[in-house]
This record gives structure tokens, sequence and C-alpha cells, in this order.
């Protein structure tokens, strides 16, 4: 009866070790996992930040060719209202939300409403 105790109780001792083995292994490897995925997602937000990067280089570069000359503010707002036009905001609701006059804001979406319906009429 001792020896049977012993024996189970040796058996539990290596069954412990080697299934502590086991898991160190398995967060090893996903550890390993964990950090390609990490470095594979830092690379592309890198690329996605060099990309705004020139975005913005190019955006500063079409201005001074064009001589068009706006504040923060401005490109904010007109940014804005492109967008809520985009997700077919009326421009009542527009002109409510961002306080401006439906006037004013059919300004602002006049060179965009033209290159819209220059495409239909090239798609009919």
């Amino acid at each position: 009866m001792e020896w049977t105790l012993a024996i189970l109780f040796f058996a539990a001792a290596i069954l412990l070790i080697t299934s502590l083995v086991n898991a160190k292994k398995t967060s090893i490897s996903e550890q390993r996992e964990i950090d390609v995925i990490h470095l594979s997602v830092m690379e592309e937000l890198e690329g996605l930040q060099k990309q705004v990067r020139n975005l913005e280089l190019d955006m500063e570069i079409l201005e001074k060719e064009a001589g068009v000359k706006t504040n923060g503010t401005d490109r904010i707002v007109l940014r804005e209202v492109i967008d809520l036009y985009r997700r077919k905001y009326s421009f009542e609701s527009i002109a409510a939300q961002k306080q401006l006059t439906q006037a004013e804001v059919e300004e602002m979406l006049a060179p965009y409403l033209v290159v819209k319906e220059e495409r239909r009429k090239v798609l009919q």
C-alpha cells in the first residue's frame, strides 16, 4: 500500500513537471506570435503615418501652386461640411449643425457639386 502511494505521488510529480514544461513552451510560442503581430502592426502604422505625411506635403504643395490660402479652422469646417454632405445630410441640417447659413453651406459645397454632376454626365 505504501509503495502504491509512493508510485502515485511520484507519477503525479512527473506529470506536474511535464505540464509546467509544456505550459512554458506554449507561452513562449504564444509570446513569439504576439511579438510578430505587434511588429507587423507597428510597421503598418509607420507606413500609414508616412503616407499621411506625404499627403499633407502634397496638399501643401498644391495649395502653394494654386495660390489658395486657407487657415486650419476653415479647412476643418470645410472637411466636416463635405463629410456631412457625402453622408447624405441636407443643406439645412448641415447649416444647423455647423451654425452656418444655408447659403454659406451651398457656397462651400459648390465646387464639389459641380464635379459630381460632371461625372454623372460622363457616365450617362
